[in-house]
């Protein structure tokens, strides 16, 4: 299955999360979103911001002299979409060395753990 979202980069992530955070936003609104977490300038926001409203990511409205910047995709299918593309290429697509790779570093859980046991009985559900 092709992913249906365009490919963003992990600094266009945390745009985009911004923007799902708020729904709408300035530019201005984006920089002042940022500036407690990172360093960048609001030049470098504005790149961004730019990159992702060619890449259909994000629409823009003009309101006077400003513009308002909405997501044009939902988070949850870019986070399906960034997963499947990530499961392909390291894991050759394939889930259970992906879950047995992090299970061996343990970094799962005892409630991640519970919430996989869950999905995995209700995923088996569907199959009968």
């Amino acid at each position: 299955m092709a992913d249906t979202t365009p490919r963003i980069s992990e600094a266009e992530w945390t745009v985009m999360k911004v923007l799902w955070d708020l729904g709408e936003a300035s530019l201005g609104d984006v920089v002042r979103a940022l500036e407690n977490q990172l360093h960048w300038k609001p030049r470098t926001v504005q790149t961004l911001v730019r990159r992702l409203v060619e890449k259909g990511a994000v629409t823009t409205e003009a309101n006077g002299r400003d513009f308002r910047y909405r997501p044009a995709i939902g988070q949850n299918d870019c986070q399906i979409d960034e997963g499947r593309s990530f499961l392909r290429r390291v894991f050759d697509g394939r889930l259970t060395p992906f879950v047995a790779a992090l299970m061996e570093k343990r970094e799962v859980s005892r409630d991640e753990l519970q919430e996989l046991k869950q999905l995995l009985e209700q995923a088996e559900k569907k199959l009968k």
